[in-house]
C-alpha cells in the first residue's frame, strides 16, 4: 500500500539553514528578511507592493479596516470558500453578503452578483477556488460601475493568472495564504499584493501596531510612537526565511502540480457518474492547480464518506473543498438565517466533491496508483 498524504511541506536544507542563520542572529522581527521576502514576491507575481503579514486571514481582515469598514457596511463575498474570506469581513463589524457558485467551476457566479449589490456594498470579495481564476474583467466592471473595492482571496492561486496577469493584481488587493499545504509554505503566514503605494504604506503600518518607526529605523532604542490604533500581524523573520527559499522553488512546484493534475484528469475523465471540475490553462486563464476537484453524481452523494474512507484504507489522502457553504455553517446560519434555495450550486458542490491530491511531493506513479483505486472502489461503490 503506497503513502500519499493530501498535502506535504516540501521543507528542503535551505529552507532549515535558512531558519537556522536567523536563529543564530538577533533580529527575530523587524528584520531585513521579511522585507527580501516581500520584494521577491512582488517580482515573482510583477506587482508593484506587497505586504507580509501573518496569515491570509489577518491580511483580508487588515485591509478592511484600513479602508474604515464597520457597522452597516456589506461586502460581496463567494458562498463557496473558506471561513477566513468571510470571518474577515465579520470581524470589522460589517456584514458579507454571499453569492452562490457556479456550477462547473466553484468560482463565484459572476453574473449574480450585481442583484446582491444595494446602498450599503462597499466591496467585491472574490475566491479563486482551486487555482482556478474567475474572469476578472467581468469583475471589475461591475465594481467599476458600481465604485466597490475589489479584493482578491488568492489563497489558493499563486501562479494563476487572467489574460497574462496575476491573480491579485486585477482587482485593489490581493491576499495569499503560505499555509503548509498551500503552493509554498513558510510554516504560517500571508503576502498582500496591490498597486496603491499610499494604501501599501498605511497596511505596513497598521500591521505593527500603527507605530510609526520600525526598530531598525528608531533614532533612539525604545522611542515610538503610535500614529493609530492597529494590530500585531507582522510575519517573523523565521517565517519570511523560510518563504525566500520556498519562492524560489515555486515556478517547479507549479509545473509539477500541473502535469500531476493533467495526468490524474485523463485517468479519471471517462468515469461513469464522476465529473472533474476542469482548471483551465489557455490564451486567457492559467490556473494554478491545488488540488483535483473530482464531483459524485447527485443521487450516489451519499457514499462519499465510505468513498473517502476506503480511498484512505489504501493510503490515499483526500479532502473536501469545502465541507459546506459558508452561509449554511451554524455561525453564519444562527446569526443571518440559511435559504437551502438561495445556494444551490455552492452546496451541491460541498455535498459531492472530493478533493484528491496533486501537489509536487507526488510523482506519476502515485497518480496512477489514485486512478486504479478509484476506478476500483467506484466500480463496488456505485452499484
Amino acid at each position: 500500500m503506497k503513502n500519499i498524504p493530501f498535502g506535504k511541506p516540501m521543507i528542503g536544507i535551505e529552507e532549515k539553514e535558512a531558519v537556522m542563520k536567523i536563529m543564530d542572529g538577533s533580529i527575530l522581527v523587524h528584520g531585513p528578511v521579511s522585507i527580501q521576502f516581500e520584494e521577491q514576491f512582488a517580482a515573482f507575481t510583477g506587482a508593484p507592493n506587497a505586504v507580509s503579514v501573518s496569515s491570509c486571514t489577518a491580511g483580508m481582515h487588515l485591509i478592511y479596516f484600513a479602508l474604515g469598514y464597520g457597522p452597516g457596511d456589506e461586502v460581496i463575498v463567494p458562498a463557496q470558500t473558506h471561513l477566513a474570506t468571510a470571518h474577515a469581513v465579520e470581524l470589522t463589524g460589517a456584514r458579507p453578503i454571499f453569492v452562490d457558485a457556479e456550477k462547473n467551476t466553484g468560482n463565484i457566479d459572476i453574473y449574480a452578483i450585481e442583484a446582491a449589490i444595494n446602498s450599503r456594498t462597499k466591496a467585491i470579495a472574490i475566491v479563486h477556488y482551486l487555482g482556478v481564476p474567475v474572469d476578472m474583467p467581468k469583475v471589475i466592471d461591475i465594481a467599476k460601475k458600481h465604485n466597490l473595492f475589489v479584493l482578491e482571496d488568492c489563497a489558493l492561486a499563486p501562479g494563476a493568472k487572467v489574460d497574462g496577469i496575476h491573480v491579485g493584481l486585477h482587482g485593489d488587493a490581493g491576499v495569499f495564504s503560505f499555509y503548509p499545504v498551500k503552493h509554498l509554505t513558510t510554516a504560517e503566514g500571508g503576502m498582500i499584493i496591490l498597486r496603491d503605494g499610499d494604501l501599501a504604506k498605511k497596511l505596513k503600518l497598521l500591521k505593527a501596531f500603527g507605530v510609526n518607526r520600525n526598530y531598525g529605523e528608531r533614532k533612539i532604542p525604545g522611542m515610538y510612537d503610535a500614529e493609530v490604533l492597529g494590530f500585531n500581524y507582522r510575519m517573523s523573520e523565521i517565517h519570511a526565511a523560510i518563504g525566500v527559499e520556498q519562492i524560489k522553488k515555486l515556478p517547479s512546484f507549479l509545473v509539477k502540480r500541473r502535469e500531476n493534475f493533467n495526468r490524474l484528469e485523463a485517468g479519471l475523465k471517462n468515469i461513469s457518474g464522476i465529473t472533474v471540475l476542469p482548471q483551465p490553462m489557455n490564451e486567457r486563464f492559467c490556473s494554478s492547480h491545488y488540488c483535483l476537484g473530482m464531483m459524485l453524481e447527485k443521487e450516489i452523494a451519499d457514499k462519499r464518506p465510505t468513498f473517502m474512507e476506503e480511498l484512505g484504507k489504501k493510503g490515499i489522502g483526500t479532502s473536501i473543498y469545502y465541507p459546506q457553504p459558508v452561509p449554511r455553517m451554524s455561525y453564519y446560519r444562527s446569526k443571518y438565517g440559511y435559504n437551502e434555495n438561495q445556494f444551490v450550486n455552492a452546496a451541491a458542490i460541498s455535498d459531492q466533491i472530493i478533493a484528491l491530491p496533486v501537489a509536487p511531493h507526488l510523482e506519476f506513479s502515485d497518480m496512477d496508483y489514485i486512478i486504479d483505486s478509484v476506478k476500483q472502489l467506484w466500480s463496488e461503490i456505485s452499484v
